[in-house]
């Protein structure tokens, strides 16, 4: 079994910082890449920041300058810290990893269990 468990997130006012951080656990074998979606109130889920194993990283314009996508691969670990937040940064957000487990040969994308982030104007 391989899960991703969340940390971080919360209320913080405009302007303000906030870093997330996601843990993958269990059978894994491999992690390729590792990243950060989110879905605010109404709106369809959005792609926020991916990182590879290698360390390249890609951001939605919308975040570009504010949030910075790094990972730990010792500890399987993805964080997004977030600065200059916006109250259009409100959404719940959502860790993701593609892990092949030792029990397959393909990989898998998996998804964290989501964190509230309410940015106040």
């Amino acid at each position: 079994q391989v899960q991703l468990v969340e940390s971080g997130g919360g209320l913080v006012q405009a302007v303000g910082s906030l870093r997330f951080s996601c843990a993958a656990s269990g059978t894994i074998f491999s992690i390729n890449v590792m990243g950060w979606y989110r879905q605010a109130p109404g709106k369809q889920r959005e792609l926020v920041a991916t990182i590879s194993s290698s360390g390249s990283t890609k951001y939605a314009d919308s975040v570009k300058g504010r949030f910075t996508i790094s990972r730990d691969n010792a500890k399987n670990t993805v964080y997004l810290q977030m600065n200059s937040l916006k109250p259009e940064d409100t959404a719940v957000y959502y860790c993701t990893a593609d892990i092949q487990s030792v029990q397959n040969t393909y990989y898998y994308r998996y998804w964290g269990q989501g964190t509230q982030v309410t940015v106040s104007s």
